[in-house]
C-alpha cells in the first residue's frame, strides 16, 4: 500500500514499505515516521505489541527499511489525515551509523553524499515538484498540437558558440555534445508543423554562479509558420500553464519547502515587455554603467525583473549579441527579434527564443560574416534553399525553471546528480 493511498483505507489491514524518517518513544508508546517516496505516515506502536518487537524497535533507526503491517486509524493532526497502529514490523536494512542527521551540515559535504541526501524531505521534494513540471509541459505541448521529435546529443558542429562546447574524438573526427538542439529542431519543424525536444544539453561555460550548470536539460519548441510575436505567445501560455499546474498539484511540497505562494499565484497572462533600449534607459537611471551593445548579465537581469510580479520579456537585443541564426527586425536591422523571459525574485532568464533568419542570402552571409565553416551547415542552408517559411523557436532551461517555480536559491538542488565547474561526483 502507498502512503499517499493510505487516505482510502481507513480501519483496513495495510502492509506499508519504506524507510523510518525517525523513532521517538513516549511513554508506553513507540512512534515512528515511515516514508516510502509517495509520502510520510506517522505509525504507532503500542502494548502488547510493543513488548513484542522490542529488540526490533531498538534497531529501527534513521533510514532502516522496514515492512509495517498495521490498522490505518484517522489522525487529524497528520498532514494525512491517518495514521497507522502497528501489529508487526519486519526489518529489511539496517541504517546505523547513516551520515546525514538532523543537524546541520555544509554544503560539500551534502553534495559529497547527494546519492543520501536525496532521501530528504526538501530534496524529495524539489525533485517532485521537477517531475511535475516536465510533466505539464510534455501535456501542455502535446495537447496543442506539438510532436516530440529527437534532436542528435553529437554534433559535427556548434548553435551558439565554440568556447561553451565540450569536445569529443567521434573515431577520430572532433564532435561535440550538444549545447541546443535547435538547429535540427528547425529541420524538424518543417517536416511536421510544430515540434519540441526535450533532453540534456551540455556547455562548458567556466561560470560557478548559483545559475549555471554544465549538463542541464532544455525544453525546445520550433514552430514553422511563426513569427516573433507568435513565439511570445506560446512562451507566455507554456509558462502559465506550467506554474499553475504546479499550485494545483504540489501543494504538499511547496508547503514543505515553504514557498511564498503570491509569487507563483501572479504568473499570468499577458507578461509585461521592455525592449533592450528601454533596458539600458532604466538601468543607467539606476547607477550601471552600460552603453549600447553591452550585454546584460545576472545582476541587470535582477534589476530589470525587479519592478514586476510576473515574468517579463526582453526583447529587440542588439544582433551582434545574438547568434548567427536570428532575424533581424525589418523596422531596425541592428536588432534581432529576440525575446529573453526573466523570472521575477532575482531568477533571471528562464527562457532564450527569436525569430529565425529564413532567407538564404541573408543566412549564408551571418555564416561567413561570423567566421564559420560553410561547409559545416550545408544542411542547415538546405533549409532555406527549399520551402523556406518564416519559423520560430525557443529553449527552457528546466533546472532554472525549478529553481524558481520551488524559490531556490542554487539551481544544484532542481537535478538529482548535479555536474558543475568542481563537481562530477557522485
Amino acid at each position: 500500500m502507498l502512503i499517499q493511498e493510505l487516505h482510502l483505507h481507513v480501519d483496513e489491514q495495510v502492509t506499508v514499505k519504506g524507510w523510518v524518517v525517525h523513532h521517538r518513544s513516549s511513554g508506553k508508546i513507540d512512534f515512528l515516521v515511515i516514508r516510502d517516496g509517495s509520502g510520510q505516515v506517522q505509525t504507532v506502536v503500542r502494548e502488547p505489541a510493543r513488548t513484542a518487537l522490542a529488540e526490533v524497535l531498538t534497531q529501527a533507526v534513521q533510514e532502516t527499511s522496514v515492512v509495517v503491517e498495521g490498522r490505518v486509524g484517522i489522525d487529524p493532526r497528520s498532514p494525512g489525515g491517518v495514521e497507522v497502529v502497528v501489529e508487526q514490523i519486519q526489518l529489511i536494512g539496517s541504517g546505523h551509523d547513516y551520515p546525514i542527521g538532523p543537524k546541520a551540515h555544509g554544503v560539500d559535504f551534502l553534495m559529497d553524499h547527494r546519492h543520501l541526501w536525496v532521501r530528504s524531505a526538501r530534496q524529495s521534494a524539489i525533485l517532485r515538484i521537477r517531475a511535475a513540471i516536465i510533466r505539464l509541459a510534455r501535456n501542455f505541448l502535446d495537447g496543442h498540437g506539438f510532436v516530440v521529435a529527437d534532436p542528435p546529443i553529437i554534433t559535427p558542429s556548434f548553435a551558439e558558440g565554440s568556447t561553451s562546447l565540450f569536445a569529443i574524438d567521434y573515431f577520430g573526427e572532433p564532435a561535440y555534445l550538444s549545447q541546443s538542439g535547435q538547429l535540427y529542431m528547425e529541420a524538424l519543424a518543417m517536416a511536421l508543423g510544430k515540434v519540441y525536444a526535450f533532453g540534456p544539453t551540455f556547455r562548458a561555460e567556466k561560470s560557478k554562479t548559483r545559475r549555471h550548470l554544465s549538463e542541464f536539460w532544455m525544453i525546445e519548441p520550433e514552430m514553422a509558420f511563426c513569427d516573433f510575436e507568435e513565439n511570445l505567445w506560446w512562451q507566455e501560455q507554456l509558462i502559465e500553464a506550467i506554474v499553475q499546474g504546479v499550485l494545483a498539484e504540489c501543494q504538499v511540497e511547496l508547503a514543505t519547502l515553504e514557498r511564498d505562494l503570491s509569487h507563483l499565484q501572479a504568473v499570468v497572462r499577458p507578461f509585461p515587455r521592455i525592449t533592450y533600449r528601454q533596458a539600458l534607459e532604466q538601468l543607467t537611471a539606476e547607477g550601471f554603467e552600460l552603453q549600447f551593445g553591452d550585454d546584460l548579465g545576472a545582476p541587470h537581469e535582477t534589476a530589470l525583473a525587479r519592478a514586476y510580479d510576473r515574468p517579463v520579456f526582453l526583447t529587440h537585443f542588439p544582433t551582434r549579441l545574438k547568434a548567427f541564426y536570428m532575424q533581424p527586425d525589418p523596422r531596425d536591422p541592428e536588432l534581432a527579434l529576440a525575446a529573453d523571459l526573466l523570472a521575477p525574485e532575482g531568477y533571471g532568464e528562464i527562457i532564450g527564443g527569436s525569430e529565425r533568419i529564413y532567407d538564404y542570402e541573408l543566412m549564408r552571409s551571418r555564416l561567413v560574416s561570423q567566421g564559420l565553416d560553410e561547409g559545416q551547415y550545408a544542411w542547415y542552408l538546405d533549409l532555406r534553399r527549399f520551402g523556406t517559411v518564416p519559423h520560430s523557436g525557443f529553449g527552457v532551461g528546466l533546472e532554472r525553471l525549478v529553481a524558481w517555480i520551488a524559490g531556490l536559491d542554487h539551481v544544484r538542488e532542481t537535478t538529482p546528480f548535479p555536474r558543475t565547474l568542481t563537481r562530477l561526483w557522485p
